[in-house]
């Protein structure tokens, strides 16, 4: 199989996207140094639109215009957050992951000018952030703090926070390093304290099904670890039918010795209720392990309560 010549990625415009896109480009560059890559950058429905989600028809308003420009063959490979990749549904026909990259930092960092840590937040401080995850957990460990919604890419919302529209942000540690900002983290969360989103960290790298040279070569970024955490944790959201306005959180974690685990939440959107989960695979394959967690947390009502939530 001849290799390309040229390979053109994908990817949301914001100044995050086009980080990790330049990610690709490096660890591509290394791998196939005889590639050329060309960037398409696209303005999704959701980078356009600051209201809620739900409205839009969720998470896929972050990839639907990057699907339709990979399938109409205006470029070879997309790049996307796998937390932004809807799991309630198939990938769009004709489309496959050609590779999980090495996974990075899974935490929420608090951003907040005077330095204080989440416990020494007073009462009533207001917290920007637009995550029904974040919300629900806040809600349940610190519910005198306010939340207040805010949308919007890590710079802008660094921006908004600048001109006071909130006392302080909950940021992906992992977003902040993609553009370098690590120096307005406060505090980095233990998922412990905030139970991350689904496919946290991971970039995944999408191809056309048919384009067997493009997913030759892409496939060689592919990380088996993070193949893995990213195979149960999509089963799971799969199987909980979980939308874009469920508190649903969780991450699975394979150990160097090869055993792979699945930690996992449901909370009603006022933190009041929470269900958890935790199981070891043992001989387990990723999807499974994410099915019987899922089947874990629908036997404590999961169903009833994400059900019961409007989207």
């Amino acid at each position: 199989m001849s290799e390309p010549e040229l390979i053109r990625i994908v990817s949301r415009s914001s100044p995050m996207a086009l980080a990790q896109v330049e990610r690709v480009r490096a660890e591509l560059g290394r791998c196939r140094p005889g590639v050329r890559t060309e960037v398409v950058p696209v303005t999704t429905s959701g980078d356009r639109w600051m209201g809620d989600l739900g409205r839009l028809g969720g998470k896929g308003a972050f990839t639907k215009e990057v699907d339709a420009a990979l399938l109409a063959g205006e470029a070879d490979v997309a790049v996307h957050c796998v937390k932004d990749v809807p799991a309630d549904r198939p990938l769009p026909a004709g489309t496959v992951f050609a590779a999980f990259l090495e996974r990075d930092d899974v935490r929420d960092a608090l951003v907040h000018g005077g330095g204080l840590t989440l416990d020494e937040l007073p009462d009533g401080t207001r917290i920007g952030t637009s995550s029904v995850r974040r919300v629900a957990q806040l809600a349940a460990s610190h519910p005198g703090l306010e939340c207040v919604p805010m949308r919007g890419n890590a710079n802008r919302r660094l921006e908004k926070l600048a001109a006071g529209e909130a006392d302080a942000l909950l940021l992906a540690v992992a977003g902040l390093e993609r553009i370098g900002r690590t120096d307005v983290i406060s505090e980095v969360l233990s998922p412990e304290v905030m139970c991350p989103p689904i496919g946290a960290g991971i970039l995944a790298l999408q191809c056309r099904e048919g384009d067997e040279a493009t997913i030759d070569v892409v496939s060689g970024l592919g990380d088996r670890a993070a193949y893995r955490e990213a195979t149960a944790e999509r089963m799971f959201l799969h199987v909980l039918q979980g939308h874009c306005n469920s508190p649903i959180a969780g991450y699975a974690r394979a150990e160097s010795g090869g055993d792979l685990s699945l930690r996992a939440k449901v909370f009603t959107p006022d933190g009041k209720r929470v269900l958890n989960a935790h199981e070891w695979a043992g001989p387990l394959d990723p999807a499974t392990l994410g099915t019987s967690v899922a089947v874990a947390l629908l036997r404590q009502g999961a169903r009833e309560l994400i059900d019961g939530i409007d989207h």
